[in-house]
């Protein structure tokens, strides 16, 4: 039975667009909706801006853009977007949401792991990512590349959406009695906080050589986002190794790619969001948050085992990360209904039963 109050699951977006408050300028593609979320295309033009701004009450996102843009892009046929830069790019999705309904955007797993710095803009907008209830009018997508320049064009797909109705977060309490039922993080003494529950790092590695994460390069070629294992991994990164000691010092600003020490569990009612962690508890964070669906991690979805991958950089200073230190916490949502697709059961889930991994553009050598 559906509950009146959560997230919406891949039936109900899938009815948003029949009955007009989802609109797009071209066909959905096959695998766009996703279990409790919704991928986001460009559109066929990049604006690179100045800056980053926020439009603010009463103006509209296009009359900023006349006053801020230093070029046009055409993304029609693929264009490149450099590291350091700003782009705006309008969206081939837009909303008119119900009065009862509002969304929040993310980066998708594979763009936060190529450090690609994404924010969903609506007209009129006061906070980034989120959009109030009853919104109608253009979505945009500031984009800027931190590590690597990457090849982007007209229906790429860097960032997704929720809808929700209502409050749907879990209190503290209700993800104590859901640890408690359904083991949420693979941990005997789980760390609940203001209604997250807690993930630290592995530092231990794995294999041989005590793999324990990756390095971004600096100066390397461009990455094609579009395409499944297409680069060699040693050309964009630099393996780490525990060699023992079960400690990394993040030199500040570097991009690392490093892995929880839980497995994490997102049961089928249920969605997740890995939240910032907050700066307070030392000079590093986990830098995107991050949409975990429902499935993810789920025994019957072939989960078993499903590790959190983690975007890290430090700031201002180095600092000593430790294995086991608390590095981000995992809030929990209602969803109205159970997913028809679970993460895991799609031919799109590329991180189920994931340890250490990096984005699925890289292929194992």
């Amino acid at each position: 039975m559906a509950r009146e109050t959560g997230i919406l699951a891949d039936r109900a977006i899938a009815a948003l667009f029949d009955e007009g408050r989802l609109a797009s300028e071209a066909a959905l593609d096959t695998d766009q909706i996703q279990p409790a979320s919704l991928d986001l295309r460009l559109g066929s033009k990049a604006f690179r801006v100045r800056a980053s701004f926020m439009p603010g009450p009463g103006h509209l996102v296009a009359d900023k853009l006349d006053r801020l843009k230093l070029h046009v892009i055409d993304l029609s046929e693929g264009a490149v977007l450099e590291t350091g830069c700003v782009y705006i790019v309008p969206l081939i999705e837009s909303l008119d949401l119900p009065a009862v309904m509002s969304a929040s955007a993310n980066p998708k797993s594979s763009t936060g792991r190529l450090d690609i710095f994404t924010r969903v803009i609506t007209d009129r907008a006061q906070e980034f990512d989120k959009i109030p209830a009853g919104y109608k009018g253009p979505l945009y997508l500031e984009i800027s590349p931190r590590t690597f320049p990457v090849i982007v064009r007209r229906g790429s797909r860097l960032s997704q959406i929720r809808f929700r109705i209502g409050h749907a977060l879990l209190t503290e309490t209700e993800v104590m009695a859901l640890h408690e039922s359904d083991i949420l993080v693979a941990s005997e003494t789980p760390n609940v906080s203001g209604a997250g529950i807690a993930l630290s790092i592995d530092l231990k590695g794995t294999g041989v050589d005590g793999l324990i994460g990756y390095r971004g390069k600096h100066h390397t070629a461009v990455v094609d986002v579009d395409k499944k294992a297409e680069h060699g991994i040693f050309d964009f990164w630099e393996p780490l190794y525990s060699r023992g000691r079960d400690e990394l010092i993040l030199d500040p600003d570097e991009f690392y790619i490093l892995v929880s020490r839980e497995a994490v569990h997102v049961p089928p009612l249920y969605a997740a969001e890995m939240t910032p962690f907050d700066p307070l508890v030392g000079e590093f964070r986990v830098h995107y948050a991050g949409f975990f669906d429902p499935g993810f991690g789920h025994a019957s979805a072939g989960g078993t085992g499903s590790r959190a991958v983690l975007e890290v950089r430090s700031h201002e200073v180095p600092f000593i990360l430790e294995h086991g230190q608390i590095v981000g916490r995992l809030v929990y949502e209602h969803m109205m209904e159970r997913p028809e697709g679970l993460y895991g059961l799609l031919g799109t889930s590329n991180y189920q039963a994931q340890g250490l991994k990096l984005s699925k553009h890289f292929r194992s050598e």
